[in-house]
């Protein structure tokens, strides 16, 4: 069931266009990020959510309410920032406390939520810490804690993990889920990091230019991308130029080697996009040959960079204990999974 609608959003700074007839259902509960470049429009969108930005055009409807014409404290919103904003003159607690002292909800019942609060994020006993005594990532989470504390209907995160170094940001992420799932709130996280949507996403948009080029689960983003932007953003592609010999059975030659792809394909000089994991060292599938020109460990993985007719390839496989990697110069022999192969249009 549809709990926020946002339709035909538009926003323009001056003559620019920001964001362009965006359109989005989320369904309650639902975990959705906003993904792609700076200045793509992802932040302009939340804040137009939140209400800091007005909309000059489009509907924002919220369990059933039409709420472009209220402002920020008017649409029961959680928003959690970038940069903390805690009150540094504030203990955690009344920071925690805040949203729902400006309600005027009694002292009795704030004290048994904050203390609610700082046991869900893990955080029981800071409460009569400051800001300042805080780690980076202790802060955002007590900045989540004061977003959640007055139970609003929709929770918005604008890049909050940015600011943290890797390790912190992978242990808060699933943390944010964690929470989100547990308390089943509906909510918009904006990111440029790929990696994050991908883990915590039940939806990702991805978003160009103001306007969103692909909606859809992190499989089919990832596996699945509509369009030449969405395929490149969202992890790493290969563009292979390859000719088309029969079109029916989808045989092509790169350079003077020949696979089938088993799929119908036009006919002439076709791009193909491929995933670095599509061809592999150890794998099963049509065979190509390949020259190692470079390689970069990555730890569980290795990534081979290979001239195949040409043309440089990235190419993933496993650390396997006691196989060593290719050295440069060595012709290797690749399998290509046919299936995973993309028809990029020109």
């Amino acid at each position: 069931m549809t709990f926020l609608t946002l339709s035909n959003l538009e926003k323009s700074f001056g003559p620019t266009r920001v964001v362009k007839d965006f359109n989005l259902d989320v369904a309650a509960g639902e975990f959705i990020s906003l993904l792609g470049p700076s200045g793509c429009g992802k932040t302009t969108v939340l804040r137009m959510v939140a209400g800091f930005e007005p909309a000059d055009a489009g509907r924002i409807v919220i369990d059933g309410r039409d709420v472009a014409g209220l402002g920020p404290r008017q649409r029961d919103i959680g928003m959690v920032f970038q940069a903390y904003a805690l009150f540094p003159n504030l203990t955690v607690a009344q920071n925690v406390g805040f949203g729902l002292k400006v309600k005027g909800t009694p002292a009795s019942r704030i004290a048994a939520r904050v203390e609610e609060m700082l046991t869900l994020i893990g955080l029981p006993e800071m409460g009569t810490r400051y800001p300042y005594q805080l780690s980076g990532g202790q802060q955002q989470r007590v900045a989540l804690a004061r977003a959640l504390a007055p139970s609003p209907k929709v929770l918005l995160l604008d890049e909050p993990l940015s600011a943290l170094d890797a390790k912190i940001r992978v242990s808060l992420r699933t943390q944010i889920r964690e929470i989100q799932k547990q308390l089943g709130i509906t909510t918009i996280f904006v990111t440029h990091d790929q990696e994050e949507a991908l883990s915590l996403s039940d939806r990702i948009v991805v978003m160009n230019q103001g306007i969103a080029e692909q909606v859809g689960t992190p499989h089919e983003i990832y596996n699945a991308p509509r369009t030449g932007f969405v395929a490149n953003f969202v992890g790493t592609l290969n563009t292979l130029e390859v000719e088309v010999l029969d079109p029916a059975t989808g045989r092509i030659a790169v350079g003077d080697q020949q696979v089938t792809l088993g799929r119908p394909l036009p006919q002439g000089r076709i791009t193909l996009g491929l995933r670095p994991e599509a061809l592999r060292p150890d794998g099963a599938g049509e065979a190509l040959t390949a020259r190692v020109i470079g390689m970069d460990f990555l730890g569980s993985v290795f990534r081979l960079r290979v001239s195949m007719a040409g043309q440089v390839l990235a190419v993933d496989s496993f650390t396997t204990v006691g196989v060593s990697p290719p050295n440069i110069g060595d012709m290797v022999t690749l399998r290509l999974n046919t299936q995973a192969v993309l028809i990029l249009e020109a």
